[in-house]
């Protein structure tokens, strides 16, 4: 009985000895997969987080965009009142009323252009050579003054708001 009692024990802590390493085997794939979920919610977050800061810029600069060209329609409309105070201002006075409205004109239409200034409208300054992202060629013309692209005369200012092309100059442009 005792070699049965022998084999018994010596059973017994084989098993014992196989369930400890079962137990260890566990804990370890139990610790590797913890680890490898660990690391896939630490991209993830990684991942979410880059996303956020992409969308907090491109917020950030949608809204500067929307904040420097809100008045683009509006000051497009205006322009038509900045032609007609410049028109008025050109006109030749012969009398001394006339004069002084013309005067008053000009102090009106130099308020008008400071105003539009402030808020970031802008003219297109007189460029020599044709560029169609300025101009716009009402028609050509044969010139021995000027090169074959370049504006011969400027037949309605631009404007622009920043960089944005509001109105495009309206040119005569040389043959």
């Amino acid at each position: 009985m005792s070699e049965q009692k022998q084999e018994i024990e010596n059973e017994n802590a084989q098993n014992s000895e196989n369930l400890q390493d079962d137990l260890q085997d566990n804990e370890k794939n139990e610790t590797n997969e913890l680890q490898k979920e660990l690391e896939e919610l630490k991209d993830k977050y990684m991942r979410a987080n880059a996303e956020f800061e992409n969308i907090k810029k491109r917020m950030e600069k949608e809204k500067l965009s929307a904040m420097a060209y809100a008045n683009e329609s509006f000051a497009k409309d205006l322009l038509d009142v900045l032609d007609a105070l410049e028109a008025a201002v050109n006109v030749e006075c012969q009398d001394e009323i006339s004069l002084k409205i013309k005067e008053g004109v000009q102090n009106t239409l130099d308020l008008f252009l400071k105003k539009l200034e402030k808020h970031g409208v802008a003219l297109i300054k007189d460029e020599k050579e044709f560029d169609p992202n300025l101009h716009e060629a009402m028609f050509h013309v044969d010139s021995e003054n000027h090169q074959s692209g370049e504006v011969v005369q400027v037949l309605q200012k631009g404007y622009k708001i920043a960089d944005r092309v509001i109105r495009p100059t309206k040119v005569s442009v040389a043959k």
